[in-house]
């Protein structure tokens, strides 16, 4: 299948979190019939489907290429023009896929072995298929990330601290509000306290920053509300544990709260001819230790994933595959030094 015909294929299948059967179904079979070796890695969850990770190998996976399958909501069909695909994942991360896969493929016809490909599950909340597949590494020496870098390698990425925060009052009839005790009124004054805090900044990564993602609470405009909540997320640069326990001391007492998520900030490496830069978002790769030394590149800009106007330009698409074909060859030659090492100890 050719590389634009692949990527909205691959978009036309809704694989919202948690919906990703179907999209793993067919990249199986895609893979299966270029003849990859392929297995389906299971992802334990509490769902009413079941979920896997899809690894394909050619010889001894010593690279591998990843990304994601699933997308955030809502679903939306691919459509193209001249210049764009468009949809839901066509930029975060199905042309990632589509470009690794055929870059996979022309590694293949080059005479070129010893790679993999893995496409995870739930990256777009808890990564839970990247834990898992770090339970079960298969021996790779380097991991290739993909996501929307506009094709460059980046040299850092910043954390996730997700905070989830609930406070408790006392219903009342809002014309006698002195007999109630209201929660979001607690949780207003706690999120304002919150706002104030003095946040890390590193040389690299920039400053954090905070978003007041989702905030509900009450029953009716004319009961005091007895119950708030807010899920609130940092992206974090350096000092997420002096940052934690600066919001230990802030809402200790005054509600409760539970720290979700804490993936720290990454740093990776640069290599020659390669364009590079610092991204503010978080990937699966703090959990994908196992999988060895992590680089981070892909086609797309991080500016119009999550968007209704999701998109990536066709010929990044087409540059994507060269630059990963690239990093392959260098990255399997950076490895052979250590297979001779290997050999001679032996």
């Amino acid at each position: 299948m050719e590389l634009f015909e692949l990527t909205k294929a691959l978009v036309d299948i809704e694989s919202v979190t948690g919906h990703e059967p179907a999209c793993v179904q067919f990249l199986r079979d895609y893979l299966a019939e270029q003849k990859f070796e392929v297995d389906l890695l299971p992802v334990p969850g509490d769902g009413p489907e079941e979920r896997a990770n899809v690894f394909a190998v050619y010889g001894i996976p010593e690279v591998v290429l990843s990304s994601h399958l699933d997308t955030v909501p809502p679903f939306f069909p691919a459509r193209e023009d001249r210049e764009f695909i468009y949809g839901r994942g066509s930029c975060d991360a199905k042309g990632i896929v589509a470009s690794q896969v055929l870059a996979a493929e022309r590694l293949r016809r080059e005479g070129t072995r010893d790679f993999g490909l893995l496409f995870l599950v739930g990256e777009e909340t808890l990564s839970d298929g990247a834990r898992a597949a770090n339970a079960a590494p298969r021996g790779s020496k380097y991991i290739i990330n993909g996501e929307p870098t506009d094709n460059k390698l980046a040299l850092g990425t910043k954390g996730i601290l997700r905070l989830d925060v609930r406070a408790r009052g006392k219903m009342a009839h809002s014309a006698y509000p002195h007999l109630g005790e209201s929660a979001i009124e607690k949780l207003l004054d706690i999120l304002a306290d919150l706002r104030q805090l003095p946040l890390p900044v590193d040389p690299l990564l920039g400053p954090s920053s905070v978003n007041l993602g989702v905030i509900s609470g009450g029953r009716a405009a004319n009961i005091v509300p007895d119950e708030a909540q807010a899920q609130i997320l940092f992206r974090t640069v350096n000092g997420a544990e002096e940052l934690r326990e600066a919001l230990r001391r802030l809402l200790e007492g005054r509600c409760e709260y539970e720290f979700i998520r804490d993936t720290p900030a990454l740093r990776m490496e640069k290599l020659d001819g390669f364009e590079a830069d610092v991204f503010a978002f978080t990937t699966d790769l703090p959990s994908l230790t196992n999988w060895g030394q992590p680089l981070l590149l892909g086609p797309g800009s991080i500016t119009v994933a999550h968007t209704e106007n999701e998109c990536v330009r066709k010929a990044d698409l087409v540059r994507a595959v060269d630059l990963y074909c690239r990093l392959v060859r260098e990255l399997k030659h950076r490895a052979l030094p250590q297979r001779r090492r290997v050999t001679e100890d032996e």
